[in-house]
């Protein structure tokens, strides 16, 4: 039996292709206007706001650009604006709908702060109220913990911040970018199988930590929130490789999983650290090392990464004969 997921990875490349060929000369107007910016909130949940968090690390690590990031929640009960600040606000969800993204959106446009939406539905409220919208074109999508959404919403901001910085590397990375759509098709082929047997070797561990440093700490995020937790009804907890010390490294011992997600560069000299330290204890480690699976640019290591872990999510929530998009409470009961 296949599941809604199991489309919606193969999906991926094709929602990338139709994302980038409608929007990408948009993305260049935008990222031309946030530019000018002071300082860029990024507001989003769940998978979204691992996005965010991914471009704000990838930012940090080659340019001094202002990013803040933030739930929407946090936004509007603690964010102090200021009327026409020169600020820019980027808000990324799903559905359009999120409310506590969409209450924060109100909030930047009742301050007269520039908004942009990234959403996948264009009659969405997000869409609709922002001053900007950038549709993702991934048509439907069922599966809760979000595949070819997550990979269109990451690219989008991929595309609108790294045309920001005028060096070599970025202008480099954002030709990779349009390549990005045709690696995934091949990765889709080719680590099924290596996912599967990883997600059989697991299919009886009960909780997961996920570990990564620098911008794979955004993809640590998303496996644990809504990829483990979400899709394969496993607890998880995201972890920074630079925090292991402090809490995790009492807790490892034989028996206890760790994932750990490396991408060969400087980033991953804390997470090789922590990586040695689990072995030494005979912890049960599973790494997902950019390495073993594609030469690109460190900085892409998400788009890259992410679909030997969707296939090992996929194969980990059928070996304990869950569904892996479907859910128990999100959408059915009023939080």
């Amino acid at each position: 039996m296949e599941y809604e997921m199991y489309q919606e990875i193969l999906d991926q490349p094709i929602s990338l292709e139709r994302t980038i060929s409608t929007e990408k000369e948009h993305m260049l107007q935008l990222s031309e206007q946030f530019s000018k910016f002071d300082k860029i909130f990024l507001i989003g949940c769940g998978s979204s706001i691992s996005t965010c968090y991914t471009i704000r690390d990838a930012m940090k690590s080659i340019s001094n650009i202002n990013i803040d990031v933030q739930t929407g929640f946090d936004f509007v009960d603690h964010q102090y604006l200021e009327d026409n600040s020169n600020y820019g606000v980027i808000l990324t969800s799903q559905s359009g709908e999120t409310s506590d993204t969409l209450a924060a959106l109100r909030k930047a446009k009742k301050h007269n702060i520039k908004t942009l939406s990234i959403t996948n539905v264009e009659d969405s409220s997000m869409a609709k109220e922002a001053d900007d919208t950038i549709i993702t074109k991934c048509k439907e999508e069922i599966a809760i913990l979000g595949t070819k959404t997550y990979v269109t919403q990451l690219i989008s901001l991929y595309y609108i911040f790294f045309n920001m910085i005028d060096s070599k590397r970025a202008k480099d990375i954002i030709k990779q970018l349009d390549e990005i759509p045709s690696i995934m098709e091949e990765l889709i082929k080719t680590t099924e199988e290596s996912s599967k047997k990883i997600a059989e070797e697991n299919k009886d561990v009960d909780l997961f930590y996920c570990m990564g440093s620098g911008l794979n700490f955004g993809l640590s995020y998303k496996l644990a929130m809504t990829m483990f937790m979400e899709g394969a009804l496993k607890h998880a907890c995201p972890v920074y490789s630079g925090e292991f010390r402090h809490g995790l490294i009492e807790r490892v011992e034989e028996g206890v999983t760790v994932v750990f997600i490396k991408s060969g560069d400087d980033w991953d000299e804390v997470t090789q650290r922590a990586i040695n330290f689990c072995k030494d204890l005979g912890v049960n480690t599973v790494i997902f090392d950019l390495q073993n699976y594609y030469d690109i640019d460190p900085l892409l290591t998400p788009f890259i990464l992410i679909i030997p872990l969707e296939w090992f999510i996929y194969h980990l929530a059928i070996y304990n004969d869950e569904d892996p998009g479907s859910t128990r409470h999100i959408g059915k009961v009023r939080y």
